[in-house]
């Protein structure tokens, strides 16, 4: 995992260096790290909600429906991943 994806997921690290991080995963098309980034339980919904938004800025379409499928996520999240797509 990259140091990018790590400062994402990072507690101790400030919500704007978080933010940034996503960017930077978005800029760089990370898709599989956005993805993950959706699944993590841990991490606050205001960072899932983002990578979602990058994985759609991507146009990975793929994941999205793949997310959209995957019960083991937030069902809003699920939604959002179904229209996103």
């Amino acid at each position: 995992m990259s140091t990018t994806f790590q400062t994402a997921v990072k507690k101790d690290v400030s919500s704007t260096r978080r933010f940034e991080a996503i960017e930077t995963l978005v800029r760089t098309n990370e898709t599989t790290n956005l993805a993950l980034l959706v699944r993590m339980d841990g991490l606050g919904g205001e960072f899932r909600r983002r990578a979602l938004d990058g994985l759609a800025d991507c146009h990975a379409t793929a994941a999205l429906e793949e997310l959209a499928d995957d019960k083991t996520i937030d069902p809003s999240l699920r939604r959002t991943a179904e229209r996103l797509a």
